[in-house]
């Protein structure tokens, strides 16, 4: 007869109770904290959920997690084969800048070909700035999380450099570059957005979004280049040993990968910023990504849920001031959440250990009957 599961077997199997069990103590540690500061938890969360429900504030949640769910996918993808993408800030910012300058260089040209150029640009940008890091670390070995996290700051400085030059920066005394051509913006029209009450940066990269979600998990789970990756992400020796090229597929993997943040980055500028600023500290949109990907289980589908739920808390959280509640809650929870998360492995260890005691508990019991039995 097959035994009743114990709670920590079903942590430890069913990730998706795991996710909504870490989520649940983010929240309750949050309102721990609200009760030590002596503040409301009821007024704030529930400030938190009506911020989210009403149609203007949902349409704000979806503009919000365009950029999340795409850097989301590109740590994903990069999980899924092997690859820890730290660099995603990176190529998020490279992707964005490149895209504002085409915007603003070639705005003269139609929107039909101004919007794919710029998402190819950036796509471009991103994968470059993903692959000197992959031939640093397949050429010589280089460890590529020590090198993504100084791309990262060349990436921020550049863009610095670039938003300063007297061709893309703006013309008055703003810190930024020019406002990108209207032709190369996702925004949707005014008449539409009031017909419906939607927010006035509600744009229709949320459908780009969806579309990389259903590309990327067709790329993993029904293409043999996904099968490669995924092959040399479960065991590199075994995949080569296989006849997969390991250092292809590791360039390959953060190619793919360093293209789906600078997306990231062109969704965000052409759908909600129109310009770049100078940047005074990285903005974490990559970074994010990491939370969102561990978040969604490094599924695609996963992701996409994922990254509405993270820009839900985003947005929701810049309105807890209005309860006299710190912002700074929302990243209380959210490292709360990827603190359990990421200790997942304690509880496959525990049941590791179990299932080893309960094997040397029945060994045991053997010998002794075995004994037992031969002194009759």
């Amino acid at each position: 007869m097959k035994m009743k599961k114990s709670f920590l077997d079903i942590l430890s199997e069913n990730r998706f109770v795991h996710i909504l069990l870490s989520i649940l103590l983010g929240f309750l540690v949050g309102a721990l904290f609200l009760v030590v500061m002596g503040l409301s938890v009821g007024a704030a969360y529930g400030r938190l959920l009506s911020s989210v429900i009403s149609v203007k504030g949902f349409s704000y949640v979806i503009v919000y997690s365009i950029p999340y769910i795409v850097a989301g996918l590109s740590v994903a993808f990069s999980f899924k084969t092997g690859v820890f993408n730290i660099g995603a800030e990176g190529q998020f910012v490279m992707g964005s800048m490149a895209a504002a300058v085409v915007g603003i260089l070639l705005g003269g040209l139609p929107k039909i070909i101004l919007i794919p150029l710029c998402f190819l640009v950036a796509m471009a940008a991103g994968a470059f700035w993903g692959i000197i890091v992959g031939f640093l670390k397949t050429k010589w070995g280089i460890n590529e999380v020590l090198s993504m996290i100084m791309f990262n700051w060349v990436a921020f400085y550049l863009s610095n450099f670039i938003a300063g030059l007297p061709a893309i920066k703006s013309d008055g005394t703003a810190e930024a570059t020019k406002n990108i051509s209207a032709n190369a913006s996702t925004l949707l029209s005014k008449d539409f957005i009031k017909s419906l009450g939607l927010c006035p940066t509600a744009n229709w990269g949320i459908l780009v979004a969806i579309a990389m979600t259903v590309l990327v998990w067709f790329i993993i789970e029904k293409t043999t280049l996904g099968y490669e990756l995924k092959a040399v992400g479960s065991n590199k020796f075994a995949a080569e040993y296989g006849g997969i090229n390991v250092n292809r597929s590791i360039l390959t993997a953060l190619a793919i990968s360093g293209a789906l943040a600078g997306l990231a980055g062109a969704l965000q500028l052409m759908g909600m910023g129109n310009r770049i600023s100078i940047f005074s500290s990285q903005e974490g949109f990559g970074f994010a990504g990491i939370v969102v990907a561990l978040i969604g289980c490094s599924n695609p589908f996963g992701v996409l849920v994922a990254g509405i739920f993270y820009g839900a808390l985003m947005y929701g959280g810049s309105k807890l001031n209005l309860e006299g509640v710190p912002t700074q809650l929302i990243s209380v929870i959210v490292g709360t959440v990827v603190f359990f998360i990421a200790i997942s492995v304690i509880f496959e260890n525990l049941k590791r250990l179990k299932a080893r005691a309960n094997r040397n508990a029945e060994a045991a019991a053997i010998k002794k009957a075995a004994e037992k039995e031969g002194k009759k």
